[in-house]
């Protein structure tokens, strides 16, 4: 229901029109990864690891633009609530697919076991924060404890990755070593937006800089496509 005497400011429409471009560029980007994979196993993973990207971000980021252009209630207020759980479950898949995908660029690398079983079972044990109750999602004050706990898990998937790409360096030529440096962006914006939007809302500016690292990670998978 839109809410009486609600005018859209020109940050949220700037906001709005920028969540609404990158999910349209998620979603071209997948759909390129699966017309010109050609078979080959490591673009099909990039199509489902941007699609994973996509659909798991519109749950929060859809919300988000309807609120920006209708006003705020308390329906868009659970949505939102409802969307970051899933948003942090799929992002926590991301990683997981991410793995595979270094793994096929750089088929003659063997992963470390330690490497592989710190990602799996820090993502696991992240998932499975994410799924209580305790979490308080549709809540305005959320739950910090556990907040801090979820994503302190997460920074280690990240680690774990982060790692995978510095051990490749530059193998074949691929300048895979920006993936590195994507990864510490998009962890150095989103952990301070995280545990202290909800009481200082101008740090969510940070999801910006967030957004275009992720954005960045599927546009190194595209050159290597073409």
């Amino acid at each position: 229901m839109k809410e009486q005497n609600y005018k859209p400011q020109i940050p949220d429409m700037m906001e709005a029109i920028f969540d609404a471009a990158y999910l349209i560029f998620d979603l071209v980007a997948a759909i390129l990864f699966f017309t010109f994979s050609q078979g080959k196993i490591l673009f099909i993973l990039y199509g489902i690891l941007t699609l994973t990207l996509c659909g798991g971000d519109a749950f929060h980021l859809v919300p988000r633009i309807i609120r920006a252009v209708r006003g705020s209630n308390d329906k868009i207020k659970r949505q939102l609530g409802i969307g970051l759980q899933v948003s942090s479950v799929t992002m926590t898949i991301f990683y997981i697919i991410l793995m595979y995908v270094w793994k096929f660029t750089f088929p003659e690398i063997k992963i470390p076991a330690m490497i592989e079983a710190i990602i799996w079972i820090s993502a696991i044990v992240r998932i499975v924060i994410c799924m209580f109750p305790q979490n308080n999602w549709c809540t305005p004050e959320g739950n910090i404890k556990l907040s801090i706990l979820r994503n302190a898990v997460f920074a280690v998937t990240g680690i774990g990755v982060i790692i995978l790409y510095i051990i490749s360096g530059n193998t074949y030529d691929y300048h895979m070593t920006r993936m590195v440096a994507a990864i510490i962006i998009s962890f150095g914006c989103y952990l301070p937006v995280t545990l202290f939007s909800k009481t200082k809302p101008k740090v969510g500016l940070l999801m910006i800089p967030k957004t275009c690292a992720y954005m960045w990670i599927i546009a190194m998978g595209l050159q290597l496509l073409f």
